[in-house]
């Protein structure tokens, strides 16, 4: 193999490395492949009802710690309990032993589930509070 195959060969290879390590690095993480359902049971509860074409309701965070970056899914189930619909909404900040008020507009469906799907836990600074 010659010296300009090789070299040719290299770069290419190097490039699928690091197009590879980029895709893992942009792959969103979720709280449901990081935590177990009992840590997210212990930490958030979740109270919502239908309101028009809207759920809202509260989440609230019983740890120490702020919950931020949060998205709740949203299915929406036929009469068999099967998910008909899937609408996603972001709770910016969630303060530790505290709650946080949300509302999404959600298609028409027998009856609704709401689930945390992912968060981010944050240092609660109060340099930090007003950044946000």
């Amino acid at each position: 193999m010659s010296q300009g195959t090789r070299g040719a060969l290299f770069r290419v290879g190097t490039a699928l490395v690091l197009l590879g390590a980029a895709g893992a690095m942009s792959a969103p993480a979720r709280a449901s492949e990081v935590y177990a359902p009992q840590t997210l049971d212990r930490y958030f509860t979740l109270e919502w009802s239908r309101a028009g074409r809207n759920v809202n309701g509260y989440v609230y965070n019983t740890g120490n710690r702020r919950a931020a970056h949060m998205i709740l899914l949203v299915e929406g189930l036929d009469g068999s309990g099967t998910t008909v619909t899937k609408t996603t909404t972001w709770v910016r900040d969630v303060p530790p032993n505290n709650r946080a008020f949300f509302e999404v507009a959600v298609p028409t469906a027998a009856a609704y589930r709401v689930s945390v799907l992912s968060f981010d836990w944050v240092e609660d600074r109060l340099d930090r509070r007003k950044a946000w």
